[in-house]
C-alpha cells in the first residue's frame, strides 16, 4: 500500500497598523502585513497593502508606523481589497501577536463592508504567539521581547513597525519558538496508531552480527592528539586516550 502523502500544514503570519487601538471609537486597519510558509519554510509569497482608513491620525500613532494621512489618502479602501485579503488567509494558520487586537479589527472592518463576509474564526484558525510566550516564560511577552531573546531582532529593519516587517519578525520568532515542536515520538507504544507507525521497532535477534570497522592507526593518533587540545584547553574528554 502507498504511503499517505502529508498534507501541508499552510501558515500565514500576519499583522496590522490602525489609527488607534479600539474599533468601536471609529478607528481603521491602515495596513496589512502576511508572510506566507508552507510547513514551516518561507515560500516567498506575501499578501501587503495600505489602506486608507478615511480617518485623520494624530502624530503619535503616526510616529509608531510611520504611515501619514498623505501618504494614505490614495490608497484602497477597505472594501477594495477584502476579496483578496481573504482569498490569501482563506484556509490557513494564522499566526498573530496579540490576535485579539488585530482579529477584533479585521471583523470590524469585515462587518463594515456589508456583504455578509465571513468572520475571521469562520475563514481559519488562529494561533496567538502572546499566549504561547505566556505559557513559555510565564507571562506574556512582547514581539520585541521574543525576536531578542530567539536572537532574530537583527534580521529585520524595524526603524518603524510596519505590518509586513512585524510579520517577517514575528515568523522568525515562530520558527524559534516551537522549534522543540520537531522532535522523534520515541514512546513504546503509540496509542493513535495502534502501536505502529511511532512506536520503536525492535530488531530480531537472529539477524547478522554488525561489522566492526576498527580505527586505524593513524586515526587513533589524531583522535589522541585532539584530545590533548581539549585538556590543554580546560575541558575533561569523555573518551579515553588509550
Amino acid at each position: 500500500m502507498a504511503n499517505p502523502v502529508k498534507q501541508e500544514q499552510r501558515l500565514v503570519i500576519l499583522d496590522t497598523e490602525t489609527t488607534g487601538i479600539n474599533p468601536k471609537e471609529g478607528h481603521r486597519i491602515v495596513e496589512i502585513g502576511c508572510v506566507e510558509m508552507i510547513n514551516r519554510q518561507f515560500t516567498g509569497r506575501t499578501f501587503h497593502v495600505y489602506i486608507n482608513p478615511m480617518f485623520q491620525m494624530e502624530q503619535e500613532v503616526i510616529d509608531v508606523h510611520g504611515l501619514t494621512n498623505e501618504f494614505l489618502a490614495d490608497k484602497p479602501l477597505f472594501h477594495q481589497v477584502a476579496d483578496d485579503f481573504i482569498d490569501f488567509i482563506r484556509g490557513a494558520e494564522l499566526i498573530i501577536h496579540n490576535a485579539k487586537f488585530d482579529v477584533g479589527f479585521m471583523d470590524h472592518e469585515f462587518e463594515m463592508v456589508r456583504r455578509n463576509l465571513p468572520m475571521t474564526g469562520d475563514i481559519c484558525s488562529v494561533t496567538d504567539t502572546l499566549h504561547v510566550s505566556k505559557d513559555e516564560f510565564g507571562s506574556p511577552k512582547t514581539l520585541d521581547f521574543l525576536a531578542k531573546h530567539y536572537r532574530v531582532d537583527k534580521l529585520i529593519d524595524r526603524t518603524y513597525h510596519g505590518a509586513l516587517i512585524d510579520a517577517q519578525l514575528l515568523a522568525y520568532v515562530y520558527i524559534e519558538m516551537t522549534r522543540k515542536q520537531e522532535t522523534f515520538n520515541l514512546s513504546a507504544d503509540s496509542e493513535g496508531d495502534g502501536g505502529q507507525g511511532a512506536a520503536i521497532r525492535r530488531v530480531s535477534q537472529d539477524r547478522p552480527a554488525l561489522k566492526v570497522i576498527r580505527a586505524s592507526a593513524d586515526e587513533i593518533v589524531a583522535h589522541q592528539e585532539r584530545l590533548a587540545i581539549v585538556e590543554q584547553k580546560g575541558g575533561e574528554p569523555l573518551w579515553p586516550k588509550q
